[in-house]
């Protein structure tokens, strides 16, 4: 029996567009019609999910930042995991060291260099603020909860993300939450340690959560679940570990997969 839904946002419960459609709302409505909770884990700030919270009619802990920050609904604080100071410039060096762009998150604070930067406006629209330029990042410190590397060149987000996990593993979780970012977050920081905190938090066995997502940060969660879902529009790492795959995002793949593989399931 599933009891918990955890999902994955962009790429997964929204469209290409960002956005939420009735189908998704509706089958959420139906997965609290049949007692089982609905959750959400983003690469996005908290302020980023606020437009989910009333359609969706969120109560669980909304795990921001892969499980960086984990607030409530108003969002409050329950749980922030941050990067060493001592870890922050170097982490920033090596993505400056393969041309991606750098935003750096203090807390709910989001600070970049360039305001009209590589994905910039984008990322402001989807998540309804925008962020305040600096000079340089030598005077962030403190609260850091996400760094960010961003490039339309995969290469260089997979070469980035190689070197930060060899040289800072220990430290630093670096995973891929769109293909142009990179996302690098206290190494406790991920979506496998959402799946743990809910079960510890809400009294649900693992084994009781199914998990949905698309790209290569939603894994850890997978290999934490009791069932996982990759999107159609997943990579086929990703498709090759799941449980199931459903339709692409764009196709209502979500509503899809609670119909098909939790709710039908029950």
């Amino acid at each position: 029996m599933i009891r918990l839904v955890l999902s994955d946002v962009d790429g997964t419960l929204v469209s290409t567009k960002k956005k939420l459609t009735n189908d998704a709302v509706r089958a959420v409505e139906r997965l609290g019609e049949n007692r089982i909770l609905f959750a959400v884990t983003s690469g996005r700030p908290p302020k980023g999910l606020t437009m989910l919270i009333e359609p969706l009619n969120l109560s669980t802990p909304i795990a921001a930042f892969n499980g960086g920050l984990i607030v409530d609904r108003n969002l409050h604080t329950l749980q922030e995991l941050t990067i060493k100071d001592n870890v922050v410039g170097p982490v920033i060096d090596i993505l400056n060291d393969h041309e991606l762009s750098v935003w750096v998150y203090q807390d709910t604070d989001w600070f970049v260099l360039e305001l009209d930067g590589p994905h910039v406006e984008r990322e402001a629209a989807v998540g309804e603020f925008g962020p305040s330029r600096v000079a340089n990042f030598d005077g962030v410190r403190g609260d850091i909860v996400k760094i960010v590397g961003v490039s339309d060149d995969p290469a260089a987000v997979a070469s980035a993300t190689k070197a930060l996990n060899e040289k800072f593993g220990d430290e630093v979780s670096a995973t891929s939450s769109q293909t142009y970012y990179l996302d690098v977050t206290h190494r406790d920081a991920n979506k496998g340690r959402v799946v743990e905190y809910l079960a510890t938090s809400l009294s649900i066995d693992p084994s009781e959560i199914a998990t949905i997502g698309d790209m290569s940060n939603d894994l850890l969660m997978f290999a934490k679940s009791g069932i996982s879902i990759a999107m159609g529009n997943a990579s086929d790492e990703v498709k090759s570990v799941a449980t199931h795959v459903a339709p692409s995002n764009d196709d209502e793949g979500f509503a899809r997969a609670m119909e098909h593989f939790v709710l039908n399931q029950q």
